[in-house]
């Protein structure tokens, strides 16, 4: 690697990985990922990393640009994510409750997992703590295409396929293709 490569990766990657680093707050992150884009993690609660787990893709959009937001709200809350998983850039997961996020996972760039409604729905307790949670649970070998949000209670299935700009509302059955807003099984793999 020439000279100017390495200041430019010292400058806009390792500096960036390394203030994100610094700025996360969560006391219980148990596991180690690869870092390729900047990772920041927050809140109370649990998060767990399995083997050979990398954030992030060099070759990708947002690569210089955003980061990695993973935030385990509460005492109780827990993030999970198995082994051998990848994860693209700008990628954002909230547990209130809890996200698992099995083995061999590819999740695509600028997508958003959250197991809660963020504020409560009523228009006189939107500033209330009292939101309903539900755990996500995506299977193993799933692969989640680009610009993907996945919403509370959803299950989705091991080896399903989960299409470009998907909005998961319902669980995904194993085995499927899925695709729309709202995702709807478009066809079955096997």
């Amino acid at each position: 690697m020439n000279i100017l490569k390495k200041i430019k990766v010292f400058c806009f990657v390792t500096l960036r990985i390394s203030k994100y680093k610094l700025l996360s707050d969560c006391k219980q992150v148990i596991g180690k990922t690869k870092c390729y884009h900047p990772l920041l993690t927050t809140g109370e609660g649990k998060i767990y990393f399995g083997k050979n787990v990398q954030i992030g893709v060099i070759s990708s959009q947002y690569y210089y640009s955003n980061y990695t937001y993973l935030e385990a709200r509460y005492p109780s809350s827990e993030i999970v994510i198995g082994n051998d998983v990848v994860i693209n850039n700008k990628f954002t997961a909230v547990a209130f409750s809890k996200i698992t996020i099995e083995d061999k996972v590819l999740i695509g760039l600028n997508c958003s997992i959250m197991d809660n409604d963020g504020h409560d729905l009523h228009p006189d307790k939107r500033t209330s703590n009292d939101v309903v949670s539900s755990e996500i649970y995506i299977g193993e070998n799933v692969f989640i295409s680009d610009n993907v949000t996945i919403l509370k209670g959803v299950r989705i299935g091991k080896n399903s396929v989960i299409g470009n700009g998907s909005i998961v509302t319902r669980s995904i059955p194993d085995n499927v293709i899925a695709a729309g807003v709202p995702a709807r099984i478009i066809k079955s793999i096997l």
